[in-house]
């Protein structure tokens, strides 16, 4: 059975362009800040396998990235072409869900 928490109906940029926003089955709407999504990012290169210890240095993040592309993977997850060139992450839709700060989600 589908959860509808963790199945988007829409992504789109915000009302600003400048987050992601995915509205969610269940009515709950998620806005992202690029940069806390590429913070975020859970590929073997951002986080090391066994331990899930992070790689990724956050100074070496700009500020102002961007994703240029955002991908379905299949029916479960999310990857993102960003601006500095990463494009290995695939966030599942439980992570997205996850990952939003609005106040209303636990976090």
């Amino acid at each position: 059975m589908v959860d509808p928490r963790t199945s988007p109906k829409a992504v789109s940029p915000s009302a600003d362009e400048l987050r992601l926003r995915i509205e969610w089955g269940d009515g709950h709407v998620s806005e992202y800040a690029p940069r806390e999504l590429r913070l975020a990012c859970p590929c073997a290169a951002c986080v090391e396998e066994m331990t899930g210890r992070p790689l990724l240095d956050a100074s070496t993040v700009a500020p102002d990235i961007w994703p240029l592309a955002v991908r379905y993977v299949g029916r479960y997850a999310l990857r993102f072409d960003f601006s500095d060139g990463h494009d290995t992450g695939i966030y599942t839709f439980e992570l997205l869900r996850s990952l939003c700060r609005c106040g209303e989600c636990p976090s």
